[in-house]
């Protein structure tokens, strides 16, 4: 039996819920710019992104005055070594979840979503110690066996999905046994990043990446857009990775894919009736185990 909360756990709670919930949210929609940005290569998408998302980052850092607190880490080797890992990791999983949207298979990145959370689950009892209430056990398996169905109808885009869960499971797992605040780690990540990013960005000889922000239209728009919509998510991920057992923030993460799912409906993918059974099951997990979440800190207070 999970033991009970204590009021300040359920502080800490709340306010992990709230973030990682606004977090999964943005992503669920995010498809939408990665959808209007189809004629843009995804390599190029991916080094805008960046580009875009360290001005940001070096914003919100002088708004929440920590410049101190960046110097302070950068100084820490063994620190900045997982923040390498932690941007490799997201970099990666950037480049994926890119390249299926502009592709046409947004169906496959909300597959990888759905399995995201199992995976989420699997890292935190093993490493993290993470112990499970008999409920949340349940609605692990009603997610698994909604899973388990769609994987039936879908093993063309198990490829895709399963490198999705992967990558950004392992990101989860770095960012939440890193110690250092969000946006500092991100700031980090992102000037990991940066170089190669800028590279692509304004060094290749090529052209396709210098053409895509010279392009008309809205494409330079959504391009330099992408880095506002690409900081605050994975800021409000980060709070939520320190304030929340690995396992419950990757419950909330069924959020995500199941817009993610909607979205990729509208945009004219097949809807059988193997996702719709799917889609049916892990909802009812998931309200299982928010409700268990939201039972337990009412028994806190």
């Amino acid at each position: 039996m999970a033991p009970r909360m204590t009021a300040n756990a359920a502080h800490h709670t709340r306010t992990g819920l709230i973030a990682g919930l606004s977090a999964y949210i943005i992503w669920g929609f995010m498809p939408i710019l990665f959808h209007l940005l189809h004629a843009v290569p995804p390599l190029d998408v991916v080094a805008w992104r960046v580009v875009f998302t360290l001005p940001v980052c070096l914003v919100f850092v002088s708004i929440s005055k920590g410049w101190n607190d960046l110097v302070t880490t950068l100084r820490q080797p063994r620190l900045v070594l997982r923040l390498v890992v932690s941007a490799l990791l997201v970099g990666t999983n950037w480049t994926l979840y890119v390249a299926a949207v502009v592709h046409g298979h947004v169906l496959a990145t909300s597959l990888g979503y759905y399995i995201n959370p199992l995976v989420n689950v699997a890292l935190g009892t093993l490493f993290l110690g993470e112990r499970l209430s008999w409920r949340q056990w349940t609605a692990v398996a009603i997610a698994a066996a909604g899973i388990t169905l769609l994987l039936g109808g879908a093993i063309a885009m198990l490829g895709t999905a399963l490198s999705l869960a992967v990558t950004f499971s392992l990101y989860g797992l770095m960012r939440k046994t890193t110690p250092v605040k969000a946006i500092t780690g991100l700031t980090i990540e992102t000037m990991v990043l940066y170089p190669l990013a800028a590279f692509w960005a304004y060094g290749t000889t090529q052209g396709a990446a210098v053409s895509a922000m010279g392009g008309g239209g809205l494409t330079p728009v959504l391009l330099v857009s992408s880095g506002l919509i690409t900081a605050v998510p994975l800021i409000l991920f980060a709070v939520a990775a320190r304030n929340l057992a690995l396992s419950t923030l990757g419950f909330l993460q069924f959020t995500a894919p199941t817009i993610v799912f909607l979205i990729g409906i509208v945009l004219g993918e097949t809807l059988d009736t193997l996702r719709v059974a799917c889609f049916v099951l892990i909802w009812i997990a998931l309200a299982l185990f928010v409700w268990d979440i939201w039972r337990r800190n009412r028994l806190a207070r």
